[in-house]
C-alpha cells in the first residue's frame, strides 16, 4: 500500500494549486453566489466551481495510483469516472445558467445507468443472524441501486449550506467508508476513497469559514456521486447488515435530506422546494449566527455516526441488533433536541446572519 501516501498527496496538492485558478476562471465566466431570500449568506461575488478543483485533484490523485496498481483495478474505476464527469458537467452548467430539478435528475439517472453497468450495484442483502445471502433479481438491483445513488447524490446537495460544510463532512464521510473498503480488502473502493479525501483536505483550507470560495452544485453533486460509489465498494465486504454500514456512515446528510422531503410532504408543499429548517439552519441559530461552531458541530455529529459505522462492521448475530436499536433511540433524542420534529422555524431561527459568513440552500 506504498502508493496510498502518494496518491493522497498529488489529490491534496493539484486541489491546492487548482483552486485559485478555478476561483478565477468563475469570476471571469461570471459563475458567483448571488444570495437571495433563502440563503444565509449576503455576501457578493463569492466563486462558486470549487468542485473543478476537487475533481480535478481526485482524477490526478486516483491517475497516481492507478500507476502502481494492476490494470484490472482501472477497468473497475471507469464507470465512476464517466458518471462522474456527466454529474460534473450538469452541477457547472447549474452553477452557470441554472437547471431544472427535473432535468439534473434526469442526468443523475443517466450516471447511475454508467455505474450500475460497470459493476457498482446493491445485488444482495445478509442476514445479521445466520449470515444467509440472498441475491436480489436483476430489476431489484438497478431499482435499489439507482435510488440509492440518487439519494446520496442529493443529499450532499442539500447540506451544502454553510461554509465548509459539504467538503468537511465529505472528507469525514470518505475517510470512514475507506477504512470499511481497506478492512475488506477492496483496492478500488480504497483508490478511490484515498483521491477524495485528498482532493477535499486540498479544497478545505478554501472553503473554511469564512470561504473564498464556494463548492456549488458543481461539487455538491460530484461529491454526492463519488460518495455514494465508495459506499457501495465498502458494502460488497459487509457481513453484518451489508446496507446498515454506509447508511450509518451517511446518516447525517441522509437523515436531513429525509426530513426535509417529510416535512414538506407533511405541509403538501413541493418536496424539492427549500426551506430554513435543514439541520444547519437549526445549530446556526443555536450558535447566534456564527457559522464555525454551527459547521464544527456537525463534524462532530458526523465524526460519531462514522465510528459507530466502524464499529458495526465487527458486531455479529443479536448484538449487531442491540446495537442498532440503540443507535436508533439515541438519534431520535438528538433530532427532537434539535427541533427537527417542529414544522416552523423556532423563534431563534429567524435571527439575522453575521454579514461574511456562508451560503445555504
Amino acid at each position: 500500500m506504498s502508493w496510498m501516501p502518494i496518491a493522497f498527496l498529488a489529490a491534496a496538492a493539484v486541489a491546492v494549486i487548482a483552486t485559485p485558478v478555478v476561483s478565477r476562471l468563475a469570476l471571469s465566466l461570471g459563475v458567483i453566489d448571488r444570495p437571495n431570500e433563502r440563503k444565509v449568506s449576503n455576501r457578493e461575488n463569492i466563486p462558486l466551481l470549487g468542485g473543478l478543483s476537487v475533481a480535478i485533484g481526485f482524477f490526478i490523485g486516483i491517475s497516481v495510483a492507478l500507476f502502481y496498481l494492476p490494470e484490472d483495478v482501472g477497468l473497475r474505476i471507469e464507470g465512476l469516472l464517466v458518471g462522474g464527469l456527466l454529474v460534473l458537467a450538469v452541477g457547472a452548467v447549474d452553477d452557470r445558467w441554472g437547471m431544472s430539478a427535473w432535468v439534473k435528475l434526469a442526468f443523475q439517472l443517466v450516471a447511475a445507468a454508467v455505474a450500475i453497468r460497470s459493476g457498482f450495484q446493491i445485488d444482495h442483502i445478509t442476514n445479521p443472524m445466520d449470515h444467509t445471502h440472498y441475491d436480489f433479481p436483476q430489476w431489484l438491483t438497478w431499482v435499489v441501486t439507482t435510488v440509492w445513488i440518487v439519494t446520496v447524490t442529493n443529499s450532499l446537495n442539500l447540506i451544502d449550506g454553510l461554509d465548509g460544510l459539504c467538503t468537511g463532512v465529505s472528507a469525514i464521510i470518505a475517510t470512514t467508508l475507506t477504512v470499511i473498503a481497506w478492512q475488506g480488502g477492496h483496492i478500488p473502493g480504497v483508490v478511490i476513497g484515498i483521491a477524495l479525501i485528498g482532493a477535499l483536505v486540498g479544497f478545505l483550507p478554501y472553503n473554511f469559514p469564512p470561504a473564498k470560495i464556494f463548492v456549488g452544485d458543481t461539487g455538491a453533486l460530484f461529491i454526492g456521486f463519488c460518495l455514494s460509489i465508495l459506499a457501495l465498494e465498502g458494502y460488497q465486504r459487509v457481513t453484518v447488515i451489508t446496507f446498515i454500514v454506509p447508511l450509518l456512515a451517511l446518516a447525517v446528510p441522509l437523515l436531513d435530506t429525509a426530513l426535509s422531503i417529510l416535512r414538506r410532504l407533511k405541509r403538501r408543499s413541493n418536496p424539492m422546494k427549500a426551506d430554513k429548517l435543514h439541520l444547519h439552519h437549526r445549530l446556526l441559530s443555536e450558535y447566534d449566527g456564527s457559522h464555525r461552531p454551527a459547521v464544527l458541530s456537525i463534524y462532530f455529529l458526523t465524526a460519531c455516526f462514522c465510528v459507530i459505522a466502524v464499529s458495526f462492521t465487527r458486531l455479529e448475530g443479536y448484538a449487531s441488533l442491540v446495537f442498532l436499536l440503540v443507535v436508533g433511540i439515541l438519534t431520535l433524542r438528538i433530532l427532537r433536541n434539535l427541533g427537527f420534529f417542529y414544522d416552523e422555524p423556532l423563534p431563534s431561527e429567524i435571527a439575522t446572519v453575521a454579514e461574511g459568513e456562508g451560503e445555504t440552500r
